[in-house]
């Protein structure tokens, strides 16, 4: 018989494995075209990503097993499903039948995947790199995804015209992918999005990205995702720089 301590222990790897299937469902979706779809299934997953890690730490039931499931899952929601959406996205811009493909002699279509494979090479750093217990080294494979996703939904928002301007052209498409990937494993201090205090002077980094979130959620509606990703990257960037500029000033 199943006992309740041996349910508990379980719960959060139960909810991590829905973040897989939340993953694969996104899959499919994108080979069905549907990347409106495969974009929301990426948000659940998302969000189970969030409550496998809350409910192991409510209930105390950390594994080595639960650790290693939860980049396996994130392999395939966060680094597999949005290169996804990107191969469709690519295709289309290149005007390639739907009946064509890679295997049709498009190697072009493969670029999408460099993004997967960085996804899958920032989740083992991720495991490994002990300066990553409070704060990130590189953006994290959700907020990754999740600029993927924000793309699919400003082309279904009343901003299309502007997202489509850069998810149209082969070129830029190609620039994003390359500069994703470069943000999943560069060296670029991100801040931990865990408000420890409501107390300004402490989570002053927390807040301005709430603030500015909130603003561009007002204004954009559905095409801010994206938008709040991009601001997240400029905050961690920008007070980088700021600290950087502090230590001068204290060496001096």
């Amino acid at each position: 018989m199943i006992s309740r301590n041996s349910i508990i222990r379980h719960l959060p790897n139960a909810i991590t494995l829905l973040n897989l299937i939340a993953g694969c469902l996104s899959i499919v979706s994108a080979f069905e075209g549907n990347l409106q779809m495969a974009g929301i299934f990426i948000l659940i997953a998302a969000v189970f990503d969030f409550f496998d890690g809350f409910t192991a730490r409510l209930l105390g039931a950390y594994s080595p097993l639960g650790k290693e499931l939860d980049s396996l899952s994130d392999v395939v929601s966060f680094g597999v499903a949005p290169a996804m959406i990107l191969f469709h996205l690519l295709k289309s811009s290149l005007g390639i039948d739907s009946s064509e493909g890679l295997l049709s002699g498009h190697f072009l279509l493969a670029t999408p995947f460099i993004m997967a494979a960085f996804s899958s090479l920032r989740l083992g750093i991720f495991n490994l790199d002990e300066r990553q217990t409070s704060s990130f080294i590189g953006l994290p494979t959700p907020a990754n995804a999740l600029l993927t996703v924000g793309l699919v939904f400003g082309l279904h928002s009343g901003w299309s015209s502007i997202f489509n301007f850069f998810t149209s052209s082969p070129t830029l498409l190609i620039i994003i992918i390359v500069a994703q990937s470069a943000l999943l494993v560069c060296e670029l201090p991100m801040f931990s999005l865990k408000l420890k205090s409501l107390k300004f002077s402490v989570a002053y980094k927390q807040i301005c990205l709430l603030i500015g979130a909130i603003a561009l959620i007002a204004i954009f509606q559905t095409a801010a995702l994206a938008l709040v990703i991009l601001w997240y990257i400029f905050l961690s960037t920008f007070f980088w720089i700021l600290k950087g500029k502090e230590k001068e000033v204290i060496g001096s």
